[in-house]
């Protein structure tokens, strides 16, 4: 017959895990606040990096980019305000704020055209073309990312859209299913599909899955339909114009 423990024992026992938890939160408090430390240290340090380099912050794209990793390591985000340390000492908000409108700006005038899906290079170009004088600093694809994530604010209607070897920019609200990805990524070569190619290998999806597709993308102007080839074509607009230079 198993003896059973006494009550001293189990008071003994509880005495000791008390203070075992005591110990460790001990322990806890003093390596958060070492990281405390360090993660200040280390927001000064960027402080001071960021006023002696920020004509470079500025005008390189890729020291830009690369500055904006070094913050997210630490959570600071020099463009969440307009307002603040960040902003007065490099502008960035004020960078990221105009290239967000010209993003805009941009899709809209190009909805009618590509039933607003944009590749991230054609829109980069025509941000480019469409800046002043006056904003000197390039505009890389990493800064339209970035602008790109803040305009997510406006709800569901801007995102971006890995496709293969491209991006592109979705302007329009609504979702687009693996069908509809996969779709564009089979006429990423040449800026079409056509029904054969995608009830074809690799797909072989069915005639009625193919069409319903296309159905979807047409009503959502996302795709013009060339009926003169010898078997009707599905264009994208957003992938065939940014085969051709901007004008």
């Amino acid at each position: 017959m198993a003896r059973r423990r006494g009550l001293g024992a189990i008071n003994k026992e509880k005495l000791e895990k008390a203070k075992y938890g005591e110990k460790g939160a001990e322990i806890a408090d003093v390596e958060m606040s070492h990281v405390s430390t360090q993660i200040e240290s280390f927001r000064s340090y960027l402080e001071t990096f960021a006023a002696k380099h920020k004509n470079e912050i500025k005008k390189n794209p890729e020291f830009r980019a690369q500055f904006q990793q070094m913050c997210a390591r630490i959570g600071v985000d020099p463009l969440a305000s307009s307002k603040g340390f960040w902003a007065s000492l490099l502008g960035v908000g004020d960078f990221y704020f105009e290239v967000g409108i010209q993003i805009i700006e941009i899709c809209l005038a190009t909805r009618d055209l590509n039933g607003g899906l944009i590749t991230l290079e054609d829109l980069r170009k025509r941000v480019i073309a469409s800046r002043s004088k006056t904003q000197q600093q390039d505009v890389s694809l990493d800064d339209l990312t970035r602008a790109i994530k803040k305009l997510s604010i406006l709800g569901n209607g801007f995102k971006i859209i890995p496709l293969g070897g491209k991006k592109l920019v979705q302007s329009v609200p609504g979702e687009l299913n693996m069908d509809h990805t996969t779709t564009m990524q089979q006429a990423e070569a040449t800026g079409y599909t056509t029904i054969s190619t995608l009830t074809a290998p690799p797909l072989n999806w069915t005639t009625e899955r193919a069409s319903h597709v296309m159905e979807h993308l047409i009503k959502e102007g996302m795709v013009w339909v060339d009926q003169q080839a010898p078997q009707t074509r599905y264009y994208f607009p957003s992938l065939f114009f940014d085969l051709q230079p901007v004008k």
